[in-house]
């Protein structure tokens, strides 16, 4: 099943009815869709598909010589180019006369195996490219890899790209659509249990409730889930276990450097690296007030959905579910849905708010999102707004979100305009969004306001259709 990814697809195909030489980048962490997104391009064109294998030279140029035989002749044969050099070289050269793909999957495998692998591909490019209608794409899931030796300044192909695409995960409104048949409320909820990964979608049915859907997967020894979060980070870093260490100190609650590095047993600055690289795959982000680039008040949080609910909930309990009590620990999740469903809530209301902007329909034109913490003065505390976006330095709007089975009450807009008044800003909208919708006293006090929107979720979700 292949769902979304409308507009990579469209300017892939730009690309190929341009009768140039195009190099596309594509990249972007493990089971983010990236090969899937190419079998869907090529799957009607001429092409040459080759997945580099995590092995030597010799392996990688017998597997990439039989894709590029089998394609000229139709014929599968032992044959194998001399080297990657004659094997490039008459692909360019087939590729004189009619438009080829050739898409190199899985990359990083081939060229570390390789290491003259990026001169010659630069050689081929810089002979053939006003020439060739070849449409070369290099695709990679190490990141790294892919930053710093594709695209980087110094790397031998930098320059010769034409196009860049990093692949990421689905937003919610993406995501909904391999939940067709559930209903609402569940949506978010599997949105907030496996992120918009669609490998992990599409482990979930829309067919079984939540409950069915999560037994099923992460209290299911022998499913991919279950150990999903480890496997991953063992394909993509040394030392997984203090990677592990890091993420659960995150997921329970340690989020400043201080707290993460006492927690794990490791000094700041040894942290501070794991968590570079955490950034850099798309686990972890860190989070500053906003407004605020620099700041002591950051924090860290676990971006990825999947990994949040993994190391939040399934970790503690491993031992339990590898002995089949899986009721017992989906007893023990159920009643903290609800107020881990916040910081979910929050994300799909901010994906909303840049929906809008997109569309024009927007009071404030803001140029970023984020949240801010900070002391109130006056009330002598800490105090946090969940969404703020600044339009100028005059015009800024604020947002509360409430995942809740109650309605919102007029409290929580005055709290809400009350923590505005610690910024100076003369233009301000407000937004509170609501699960559950707003009790009479709200949306009268919303209706004779000209600065107020509210949002149900139920408006979230009508805004999709």
């Amino acid at each position: 099943m292949f769902l979304g990814r409308g507009k990579e697809l469209h300017a892939l195909d730009k690309m190929y009815k341009s009768d140039k030489f195009e190099f596309v980048v594509i990249y972007g962490r493990r089971r983010v869709g990236k090969t899937a997104l190419i079998n869907q391009f090529i799957g009607d064109k001429k092409s040459i598909y080759f997945m580099g294998v995590e092995s030597n030279e010799k392996q990688n140029l017998e597997n990439f010589s039989k894709s590029i035989i089998e394609f000229s002749s139709g014929i599968q044969t032992e044959t194998t180019f001399a080297s990657f050099q004659a094997a490039l070289e008459y692909v360019f050269k087939m590729a004189e006369n009619e438009r080829i793909i050739l898409a190199m999957d899985e990359y990083p495998y081939v060229a570390r195996s390789s290491k003259s692998l990026p001169s010659t591909l630069q050689l081929m490019i810089d002979k053939y490219k006003d020439t060739s209608n070849l449409m070369l794409i290099l695709c990679g899931s190490s990141m790294s890899y892919m930053e710093d030796h594709v695209l980087a300044y110094k790397a031998p192909l930098y320059g010769r790209r034409t196009a860049q695409m990093k692949i990421l995960p689905f937003d919610f409104e993406e995501s909904c659509r391999y939940f067709c048949n559930m209903s609402d409320e569940d949506k978010a909820l599997m949105y907030g249990i496996v992120g918009g990964t669609p490998q992990y979608l599409l482990q979930m049915s829309d067919k079984l409730s939540v409950e069915e859907n999560i037994k099923n997967t992460y209290l299911n020894p022998m499913s991919f889930l279950y150990e999903e979060p480890v496997n991953l980070l063992k394909q993509e870093v040394r030392e997984p276990a203090i990677y592990t260490a890091i993420i659960t100190a995150i997921a329970t609650g340690h989020t400043r450097m201080s707290e993460i590095s006492s927690k794990v047993g490791e000094n700041t600055n040894v942290c501070s690296n794991y968590i570079k690289n955490l950034m850099n795959l798309g686990i972890i982000k860190r989070e500053t007030p906003y407004g605020e680039k620099e700041s002591k008040k950051s924090i860290y949080a676990i971006e990825d959905n999947m990994f949040y609910f993994w190391y939040r909930f399934v970790l503690d309990n491993n031992s339990v579910i590898a002995r089949g009590a899986t009721d017992l620990v989906y007893k023990r999740i159920e009643p903290q849905l609800s107020n881990y469903m916040g910081r979910v809530f929050e994300e799909i209301c901010t994906q909303y708010l840049w929906k809008l902007l997109l569309e024009g329909k927007t009071p404030i034109e803001f140029v970023s999102l984020g949240r801010w913490w900070g002391n109130d003065p006056i009330q002598r505390s800490q105090v946090e707004l969940d969404i703020m976006g600044e339009q100028d330095s005059e015009s800024a709007l604020f947002a509360e979100c409430k995942w809740r089975n109650e309605k919102v009450d007029l409290d929580i807009l005055e709290t809400l305009m009350k923590r505005s008044k610690l910024f100076r800003y003369m233009k301000v909208h407000y937004y509170l969004f609501s699960k559950s919708g707003f009790t009479k006293d709200c949306i009268e006090k919303a209706q004779g306001m000209e600065n107020v929107t509210l949002v149900s979720y139920a408006d979230i979700l009508s805004s999709m259709k």
